[in-house]
């Protein structure tokens, strides 16, 4: 990707704010060198790893990457025999402890939530623990050896802390000594180059012995070793070497053992500065509240809601775009500072940050096209005194730009063929517009010429767009109307402003009135677009309120349910109960009566006493069944078929099944409506008897003669295709009947979506002899007039 494109789409900022979320050193250079890519399937898998993290960043949390530094040029001295320094040996350390940190935390959530590429990522991480433990065994947080690290080393030093116990004192026993007391600058002990001195004042250096190791900056003050403390410091200094020779030993064993695993402690290195990165990029998705796009290489884009990342979230304002379906190319008209250049920097950029794995400030389902490359040309400088230059300047990336492109290249231009005369600079961006158009790559752009309105609107492929004013407020809304090409609000403005009714009238006299029939088409198409949105934005909210009913009385109805069922089972034991205490006390009543009958010879008939027992049983009530879920219902009815009468759960209706419609729906008759329903919805009734076939009747010809009400016209404007297609067989049916000749279809230019439709259809139509469009005093090309055989 060319480094201009990013540094005009301001893509380098983007990387900025992403760099404040990464905790390591091999994570920041990541991020630095992070380019969009043209691999489609290298995108899905960045894209993949974004989307895992941010769901473990939801769930637990980001792991800590504390700890873990760049350590390669330590592992590669290691590994070649050098000697580390305790510094170098404890960044090994906490490394390594880093490293094993998030390798089991990335393994705990895997458990909970499958995180299959961050778990395989982190598994690869080697545990080197024996190495990490013989470093902290010897070597403490501030990087000190300690004296633990081996027998020696702390002989070693507590040899040394005893000789300078024994120092100390000597010293002490002096300065508090009165002949000597007089001679010293301060009754203190010092050191100078790692011996134990005293300050003496100059003047007296001639009457205290000794060795000078240094004096004041003024030299009134020297610092004397003194004779009887020079052999004690002697064998203190030999005792400092051992422990730097001792210390080294212990640093060359530890270097080993860093040797033995510098390359997959290395190898370790990179993982960890991966899994960083892949966790800063899910930070920054949350912090801009971006979603994952879905990803395809079709030159496809739809953008939801999405709001350009680097202008604040109070004041930006959504685009929702759709290019590369229906159309390919995309001309926004209108006048300044209505957001056009915003619009193309915001389609620039999310393409720039979904191609890097970056998830997008937009809605779900929003989807972005990976592109070999992205082209812009976007300026904002718009002087005179600059025309010239600018002019040229543009033309210079264009003409780069014309050279570069492909099919699967996205190009953005802004203000394309400003900066000249206005008859050529149109005729010069028509001619732009139309050879990239016919390369077949993706393209956005934007234009002041209103002639480049008439070129989108006539060429297929192409569409028009404007940013909405609000002439009411004078101020742009920044919002993308695609498919309404943009308006001259110049006389709206000035009447609201208050110019005098006169001048704008004769202002608008002076208009071309081509020009003006444009105007009040473009302020009906955006009146009707309005209130579309308006309608659409009503049926959205009643939507969503009967959804949220139906959801509330299910959780009503399953809340009421359980409570039931728990009331009755509880009804259920207590019955049993009383009627099982009742059994134990008749149980023995009749052992009692059995032992009478032994004592005093009475004929008690046993049969009896076994019959009198069963009823008691039978008076005791069973648990009731719990009823089974209505998909259990489903699976263990038979199978439905025509003529079965069923009950519709959604609705709570009841109907009789019409025929089966492929393998999961039916066709239902509800009272006067059919309508198809899933089976799974269904429940069987009653099994019904199919309808016996009706004996096939001789048809009757009917032959009709030309009624005189019969339509001649048909008008579809406002309907969709498939309508618009019911409609019009309807109406040749009816004109063929009535024995017309020639019938008229009206359905207006719009996109040419309608029209087109509707001519394939005719040039199909059995009673079709031939169509054509309608000449100028029949409706021009918003009407086919068709011939019936």
């Amino acid at each position: 990707m060319d480094d201009k494109i990013l540094h005009t789409l301001e893509y380098q900022k983007i990387i900025n704010k992403l760099k404040q979320y990464i905790q390591t050193p091999m994570g920041l250079m990541m991020a630095e060198n992070l380019k969009p890519s043209g691999d489609f399937e290298g995108v899905k898998l960045l894209l993949q790893a974004t989307d895992e993290a941010a769901t473990v960043d939801r769930l637990k949390g980001i792991p800590s990457f504390g700890g873990i530094t760049d350590i390669k040029s330590s592992l590669k001295r290691a590994a070649i025999g050098g000697m580390l320094g305790p510094h170098e040996l404890l960044a090994v350390g906490n490394t390594i402890g880093g490293g094993r940190r998030v390798k089991r935390f990335l393994a705990a959530m895997h458990e909970e939530e499958p995180i299959q590429m961050l778990f395989d990522l982190s598994d690869l991480v080697s545990e080197q623990k024996p190495v990490e433990d013989a470093i902290r065994s010897a070597i403490d947080e501030n990087a000190e050896v300690l004296d633990t690290a081996s027998a020696e080393l702390s002989s070693i030093r507590r040899e040394l802390r005893n000789g300078e116990t024994r120092i100390r004192e000597k010293l002490d026993s002096m300065i508090r000594s009165s002949s000597v007391a007089k001679m010293l600058q301060d009754q203190l002990v010092t050191i100078r180059g790692d011996r134990f001195v005293i300050p003496v004042k100059a003047e007296y250096r001639s009457h205290f012995g000794g060795i000078v190791h240094d004096q004041s900056g003024s030299g009134a003050t020297l610092f004397i070793e003194p004779e009887s403390i020079v052999a004690m410091n002697n064998k203190l200094r030999e005792t400092r070497l051992r422990e730097e020779r001792e210390i080294e030993i212990i640093l060359r064993k530890l270097t080993a053992l860093v040797g033995e695993i510098a390359e997959e402690t290395g190898y370790d290195v990179d993982l960890l500065g991966q899994l960083d990165f892949i966790f800063a990029k899910a930070r920054l998705a949350r912090e801009m509240k971006a979603a994952r796009p879905r990803m395809n290489d079709r030159g496809y884009l739809k953008i939801r809601k999405g709001r350009h990342p680097l202008i604040a979230a109070e004041s930006v304002v959504p685009l929702d775009v759709e290019l590369g379906n229906q159309y390919s190319s995309i001309i926004v008209t209108g006048p300044n500072t209505g957001g056009k250049t915003v619009t193309l920097k915001t389609i620039g950029l999310l393409s720039l940050m979904s191609m890097s794995g970056l998830f997008i400030p937009a809605e779900e389902g929003s989807q972005m096209c990976v592109f070999d490359a992205i082209y812009a040309d976007i300026g904002d400088e718009q002087s005179i005194e600059q025309s010239l230059s600018t002019f040229s300047s543009h033309m210079t990336n264009i003409i780069s730009i014309l050279k570069r492109m492909t099919p699967k290249s996205l190009v953005l231009l802004d203000e394309v063929g400003a900066g000249t005369d206005p008859a050529e600079g149109s005729a010069l961006a028509i001619a732009i517009l139309e050879h990239i158009h016919r390369t077949g790559c993706r393209m956005v752009a934007t234009t002041h010429y209103s002639e480049l309105k008439a070129y989108a609107y006539e060429r297929k492929g192409v569409i028009n767009a404007s940013m909405e004013f609000d002439v009411q407020s004078l101020r742009p809304t920044y919002r993308l109307l695609v498919g309404v090409p943009g308006r001259s609000n110049a006389f709206a403005i000035a009447e609201r402003l208050g110019l005098p009714a006169a001048v704008l009238e004769h202002a608008r006299g002076e208009v071309k009135e081509e020009d003006l029939r444009v105007e009040h088409m473009i302020a009906s198409l955006e009146e009707n677009r309005l209130g579309a949105e308006n309608e659409r934005e009503r049926a959205e909210n009643l939507r969503r309120e009967a959804e949220e009913l139906r959801g509330k009385q299910r959780q009503e109805l399953e809340k009421l349910e359980s409570q039931r069922d728990r009331w009755l089972e509880k009804a259920e034991k207590d019955a049993a109960a009383i009627v099982d205490k009742a059994r134990k006390e008749a149980e023995q009543i009749i052992s009692d009566l059995r032992r009478l009958a032994l004592e005093e010879g009475a004929s008690v008939k046993e049969h009896k006493l076994i019959e009198a027992r069963r009823r008691l049983d039978e008076a005791q009530p069973s648990p009731r069944k719990k009823e089974p879920t209505r998909g259990a219902k489903n699976k263990q009815a038979r199978q439905i078929g025509p003529g079965d009468e069923v009950a519709v759960h959604s609705l709570n209706q009841k109907g009789h099944v019409v025929e089966l419609s492929g393998a999961k729906e039916a066709v239902v008759q509800l009272g006067i409506m059919k309508m198809k329903v899933r089976l799974d919805d269904l429940e069987l009734l009653s099994p019904g008897v199919p309808a016996a076939p009706q004996p096939l009747r001789q048809a009757t010809t009917v032959k009709r003669t030309r009624d005189e009400n019969i339509r001649s016209e048909l008008d579809l404007r406002g309907a969709n295709l498939e309508e618009a297609l019911i409609e019009t067989d309807r109406f040749l049916d009816e004109a063929f009947l009535g024995n017309l000749g020639q019938i008229y279809i009206i359905h207006g230019k719009g996109t040419g979506v309608l029209r087109s439709g509707i001519q394939e259809y005719l040039r199909k139509h059995k009673h079709v002899k031939n169509y054509r469009l309608g000449n100028y005093n029949e409706g021009g090309a918003g009407v086919t007039v068709a011939e019936l055989k």
